[in-house]
């Protein structure tokens, strides 16, 4: 699917590595000789011998964060849905909950975030740096067949095996499933599964429903790291959300600055591009580019090919960011800076 997210909301939903609390050794971490924290001793459990998920973890969910689709198959998406992301794209994004200062629904499940729990035998607490919190009640209720619809639903849980599983319902509908701006109905329902494979691994799979858009269910996979020895440190939306009045224009807007280039230069882009280090992510971000047409595409992590707007012929905007591709003495692309308000990243030619 083709879409732009501006990098003003990019910015907004990333979460600096640096905004934790620093220097707190906690007691009752597993430590290598070194002192460091050892994540790969077995998982921890509690006094009932359930596995316990307790502590700060780090979401890594590049690809779904962004768009929970990702592995749809053309034509697996009702027009009106595609409609809709791109409407939400040509308008920057501007209608999305973290753009609002609004809880993000049921797409925190697959956000990049870090979030604490809290676990005791009836109940599981999730809290977020934005304040947002989720509540889990693993007492045995069920799930109400007509809750007033919440922003963040209602969750209940139980144990199978070492797997916590976790089933969500009630909604509102005015929330996105990522940041792209895939919807939901209020008929939406939502099923989790954590296991803790190691004491530094937290594996999640996210299954979504919701038969009034979608045509089945589908699932999704991403990975949490423990976060030891850090805290999480609020970041509240208003604090630094100012301006939004003045967040105008449209992502079309860039194609008045388009200019052509060669087909033939063009296709000498293609390849895929690694960032390199130093990046302040967990693991570095891959984009592909491919050429179709007379224009080229851009897939970052996985999301889906966008289009790559031609400003010259080694600049380009497309991906959140403007791109500027490197080339030998040959002409042959090596590769390529993202350039962002935080800085230019680089990233290498693998193939």
């Amino acid at each position: 699917m083709k879409t732009f997210i501006p990098a003003v909301l990019l910015s907004a939903l990333a979460t600096s590595a640096t905004a934790q609390w620093l220097n707190h050794a906690a007691p009752g971490i597993p430590r290598n000789a070194d002192g460091k924290p050892n994540l790969t001793v077995p998982a921890p459990r509690t006094a009932d011998g359930m596995p316990d998920l307790s502590g700060v973890w780090n979401k890594i969910s590049p690809k779904y964060g962004a768009n929970v689709t990702a592995d749809f198959k053309p034509g697996e998406i009702q027009p009106w849905v595609q409609g809709l992301v791109q409407q939400r794209a040509e308008d920057l994004g501007k209608d999305y909950m973290t753009a609002l200062c609004l809880p993000l629904g049921p797409g925190y499940t697959t956000s990049q975030s870090y979030v604490k729990i809290i676990q005791t035998p009836a109940l599981i607490v999730i809290l977020d740096e934005d304040l947002t919190y989720r509540q889990i009640f693993l007492d045995g209720r069920k799930l109400e067949t007509d809750p007033n619809p919440s922003w963040m639903g209602y969750s209940v849980g139980h144990w199978e095996g070492d797997a916590l599983v976790v089933d969500s319902f009630g909604f509102k509908d005015r929330t996105w499933l990522d940041t792209m701006g895939h919807p939901h109905t209020e008929a939406l329902r939502v099923r989790e599964r954590y296991q803790r494979r190691d004491f530094g691994h937290l594996k999640l799979e996210v299954t979504f429903q919701d038969p009034t858009v979608y045509a089945k269910p589908w699932t999704v996979a991403l990975e949490a790291l423990a976060a030891p020895d850090t805290e999480l440190i609020p970041a509240v939306c208003n604090e630094n959300n100012k301006g939004i009045e003045h967040w105008v224009g449209k992502a079309s807007d860039e194609r008045k600055s388009e200019v052509r280039v060669a087909p033939e230069m063009l296709a000498k882009y293609t390849g895929t591009y690694v960032e390199q280090p130093k990046f302040w992510r967990t693991a570095p971000r891959t984009i592909e580019v491919t050429f179709s047409g007379d224009a080229l595409f851009g897939d970052l992590d996985g999301r889906g090919p966008v289009r790559l707007i031609a400003l010259s012929e080694t600049d380009f905007s497309g991906l959140q960011w403007g791109i500027e591709f490197i080339k030998d003495g040959q002409g042959a692309a090596t590769g390529l800076y993202t350039k962002h308000v935080s800085g230019a990243y680089r990233f290498a030619r693998m193939k």
